[in-house]
């Protein structure tokens, strides 16, 4: 099996190398580990789901218009 750095993955998966070290310490990458002081992980493996949540828009659909006085209109 082919090894990356944390370097060579973060590169591939456009993230920063730091991000690569956190994600393999909470064991979100499956197969790596860690030799001597350097993080060693699968060149097959993939990149894990972002579990930060997004923000929603606020909902504006009751807002028609704002006029040049800085009134909200409402939609009738």
């Amino acid at each position: 099996m082919d090894y990356l750095s944390a370097k060579e993955v973060a590169e591939k998966w456009n993230i920063s190398r730091r991000r690569v070290q956190i994600l393999c310490e909470e064991g979100r990458i499956e197969g790596a580990f860690k030799l001597s002081d350097v993080w060693v992980i699968p060149k097959d493996a993939e990149k894990p789901a972002d579990r930060r949540k997004t923000k929603k828009k606020p909902d504006n659909s009751g807002i028609d218009k704002i006029g040049s006085e800085g009134w909200l209109y409402e939609a009738t």
